[in-house]
């Protein structure tokens, strides 16, 4: 009876790390450049002595899914959607090279590009910084053009370019932040494939319908593992009875 109580308790808990997953997606539908995650269960093998029966579920997060999000337009000259498979390079809190789809730009008092959540955006030699500015237009290969304060139209200039990059998915992970990373630390080289559009966010992939449907298929299945150490004790106590009856 110990190792169905075990069983069912492994299981209960796998099951809400499942529902945590699913559950950090839905609670991102609405954040520009989200990507969800995936989960899955896998049997584990018990380590010692035990039979080939004897295993314990195990959930995990084998990979994210990096479809792209539906566009918002918002007609901003700092937004930008990144097309296809491309995206922007940041810096993380840490220093760390990271790359994120969310385009909501911003300026800083000192002139920072940054984005929404204040991560410094990546140029070719490093962050961005532009001076005072009357307009600002980013092309869509990332090229930051600018007037600056007081110039007319005809002193239009090119100030910088933002880093996008095109990895394969698969030298890619995502961290805890939601932000993406190179596996291994591995960083990538500007591309020339990678394009933007300017004026339009990227939604998140996220498919509400879909977390829901799961969160609910979890939560019976988290009820089962409850049923099932419910009936183990209830075995436990009958089993006790008889032994009280017969001693």
């Amino acid at each position: 009876m110990d190792r169905a109580l075990y069983l069912a308790m492994s299981g209960g808990k796998q099951t809400m790390h499942a529902q945590s997953i699913h559950a950090n997606n839905l609670a991102n539908v609405s954040t520009t450049g989200f990507r969800s995650d995936f989960e899955q269960a896998r049997s584990m093998q018990i380590n010692g002595e035990h039979f080939p029966s004897r295993v314990f579920a195990m959930t995990e997060n084998p990979g994210t899914r990096f479809a792209s999000g539906g566009l918002i337009q918002t007609s901003r000259s700092l937004d930008i959607a990144v097309q296809d498979r491309g995206f922007i390079t940041v810096q993380d809190e840490l220093g760390r090279e990271s790359y994120t789809r969310a385009g909501d730009l911003q300026i800083t008092s000192v002139g920072q590009l940054v984005t929404g959540t204040g991560l410094p955006v990546m140029g070719n030699a490093g962050p961005i910084f532009l001076p005072p500015l009357d307009k600002i237009t980013i092309g869509d290969d990332g090229t930051i053009s600018i007037i600056p304060q007081g110039a007319g139209l005809a002193e239009t200039a090119v100030i910088n370019q933002i880093k996008l990059v095109d990895p394969d998915t698969k030298l890619l992970e995502k961290g805890n932040s939601g932000l993406i990373y190179g596996k291994e630390g591995q960083t990538f080289e500007q591309s020339p494939n990678a394009r933007v559009t300017s004026g339009f966010l990227e939604g998140s992939n996220v498919n509400a319908v879909e977390e829901m449907t799961h969160i609910m298929s979890l939560s019976r299945r988290f009820e089962l593992n409850i049923k099932v150490m419910d009936t183990v004790r209830n075995n436990e106590n009958a089993s006790a009875r008889i032994l009280q009856r017969n001693a």
